[in-house]
């Protein structure tokens, strides 16, 4: 997926899982200057979610409440659907086929609810949208078989940039696929400039950097500039008169069409003019033929006074009658162009056709044409000049860049030690008693455009190992942890408030998966998190717990979505089917304790 120009709305980078229903690689981290629009202490909040024929799901009405909500399900019961429909409010790309059979439509609906809307509304405001009312925002998507998808933001039509744009700033995505992105220097580099709020001074660099390119690539392109003899030259110079005698503009090319027309038909319409002349005002035109009737018209208005009105308006027509004739006869007058003018014209329209076909069709590719063949004549004059003043650039614009690179590093280097200590505190809470982090920086052999050098997160599962790179010593399982320990960490310092993750706790089990829930449930203090699990662990940590069925008893697979209550026997029963049977008297009791501890920590907390 190509990066976006960047602007305050950009969608941030993004590197994932690719989702069942979009089609989509979705998101991991909140990178880039947008996070501004929304920082950490605006709360927003999911309210609800409404979704109908997405998939094998008819239709299901979801209120959210806050914190740590968990969403669980047989394998294959259709809790995708679920990241389906908030990955299509998102903005993600999606076809036709996630639509229920049978059903001409798809919609997904959500209300987002943010205690200040202030800065949500600028967003709104630059993308030309309408202000959230009491503070909600209100997305909707329609998928249609045979007609055309439908997206309203707070009930104004809207486009899926406009769709994205805002999805970049409320939802983030944390998938399966994430653990294998940690092995590689750049997701580590994203999430050390991250944790280290070093985002503007990376972009900072990185502009620099772009501008250092551009004049190396002005240098070779100079270098390959071919020599030209002076015929060419005295060419270029005369296009370059012929272009600049026209005084291009849109303004006077527009007038140039009317002359030239005027020029081109003038004998046609001198001959009309002064056919439409006499005909209204010569000895046998219609004024000749008017006028003796004005004078009946007369007559009879002395015989009967009510007549003089039609009379006064008989006459009115004469007037206009021979006003017409008057400016028909001035127009042929006009005309009646010099020669001069007219081959003036002439010869200006012929140069502006010949630049057309040669250069483009309107004025700014001419005018560009013009610039880059002033620019191929000044290259002439001193190529050896030229490309000692580009080197003498390029050498001062790189020596900035290596002074800006050092500085970054040294502050990656920082704040890479400082996340690897605390990633180590969560490690030990985590399962891993002696583990150990740390950070290594890989010395690049040129200046790249993230700087001049890329971190290697270490790592020592036992004690006794030596620190490795997290591709030589982790397991899947260990490295699953040492995500979810930075994760957790990364929240605190991600402004996007709602994080959904789906099945980051895969391969941990035990006490472990229940440490994992609880890390988890920590991050529901800061931002509203929707965990799919298939750990009864983390279930039970839940502040709201919804369960996915697939019913195939009739004559067609259906999924519903059910909300579970803590106080409700079904909960209790969801979990002992997670521990292995929904039956069984061992598995009921232990859910029960899982659900008890869960309110004791949330009283302590």
């Amino acid at each position: 997926m190509e990066n976006p120009p960047r602007n305050s709305l950009s969608k941030r980078v993004g590197n994932g899982y690719r989702d069942k229903y979009s089609g989509q690689e979705q998101f991991s981290f909140s990178l880039g200057s947008k996070n501004a629009l929304i920082s950490a202490d605006l709360y927003l909040m999911l309210q609800y979610l409404t979704i109908s024929n997405l998939a094998l799901l008819e239709s299901a009405s979801i209120e959210f409440d806050e914190g740590f909500t968990v969403v669980t399900g047989e394998t294959g019961a259709g809790k995708s659907v679920f990241l389906g429909a908030l990955s299509l409010l998102s903005g993600s790309r999606s076809d036709k086929t996630v639509i229920r059979s049978g059903e001409e439509q798809c919609e997904v609906e959500a209300a987002l609810k943010f205690e200040d809307p202030t800065k949500i509304n600028e967003a709104l405001k630059e993308l030309g949208l309408p202000e959230c009312e009491d503070g909600v925002l209100l997305l909707k998507r329609s998928l249609r078989a045979t007609k055309a998808s439908r997206i309203s933001i707070n009930g104004s039509l809207a486009t899926l940039a406009n769709l994205q744009a805002l999805g970049s700033l409320w939802i983030d995505f944390h998938g399966p696929g994430e653990p294998q992105r940690l092995l590689k220097n750049e997701c580590q580099l994203e999430m050390i400039d991250l944790f280290a709020r070093l985002h503007s001074e990376a972009e900072k660099y990185r502009m620099a950097y772009d501008d250092w390119k551009r004049t190396l690539s002005e240098i070779e392109r100079l270098r390959n500039t071919t020599k030209l003899t002076q015929d060419q030259i005295e060419f270029l110079k005369q296009q370059i008169d012929r272009i600049d005698a026209l005084e291009l503009s849109p303004e006077s090319v527009e007038q140039l069409e009317i002359d030239f027309n005027r020029v081109a038909s003038s004998q046609d319409l001198i001959g009309l003019s002064i056919e439409l002349g006499s005909g209204l005002t010569g000895d046998n035109g219609v004024v000749a033929s008017l006028s003796s009737l004005m004078s009946a018209a007369k007559e009879a208005a002395e015989m009967d006074t009510s007549l003089g009105e039609l009379a006064g308006r008989l006459e009115g027509v004469i007037l206009e009658i021979q006003e017409l004739g008057a400016e028909y006869e001035m127009m042929g007058s006009s005309l009646d162009f010099e020669p001069e003018f007219a081959e003036q014209v002439q010869s200006r329209m012929t140069d502006w056709q010949d630049f057309r076909r040669k250069y483009g069709r309107d004025v700014a590719d001419v005018l560009e044409a013009r610039e880059e063949m002033a620019r191929k004549i000044d290259s002439q004059g001193d190529i050896k000049g030229a490309l000692d003043r580009l080197h003498e650039k390029a050498d001062e614009r790189e020596a900035d860049l290596k002074a800006m690179a050092a500085g970054l590093t040294r502050k990656r280097k920082k704040g890479g030690e400082e996340l690897a200590r605390k990633a180590e505190a969560v490690l030990l809470e985590l399962g891993f008693k002696k583990g150990k982090c740390g950070l290594d920086l890989v010395k690049q052999s040129e200046l790249k455009s993230y700087g001049d050098a890329l971190p290697e997160l270490l790592f020592s599962p036992n004690v006794g190992e030596p620190l490795k790179p997290l591709n030589k010593v982790a397991s899947s399982g260990e490295l699953a942890r040492v995500m979810l320990a930075l994760k957790t960490i990364l929240a605190n310092v991600d402004s996007v408030p709602i994080l959904v993750f789906d099945e980051v706790d895969a391969n941990v089990g035990g006490e472990i998966g229940k440490m994992v829930g609880q890390r988890l449930k920590g991050i529901g203090n800061n931002h509203q998190v929707v965990c799919i699990t298939h750990l009864p662990q983390v279930a039970a940590l839940g502040d709201n717990h919804f369960v996915v069925e697939k019913d195939q008893s009739g004559d067609r697979a259906t999924v519903c979505i059910e909300k579970l209550n803590a106080k409700d026997d079904s909960r209790v029963v969801e979990l002992a089917r997670m521990l292995g049977d929904r039956e069984a008297g061992s598995a009921l009791s232990h859910a029960k304790e899982l659900l008890a501890e869960n309110a004791q920590v949330s009283i302590e907390s």
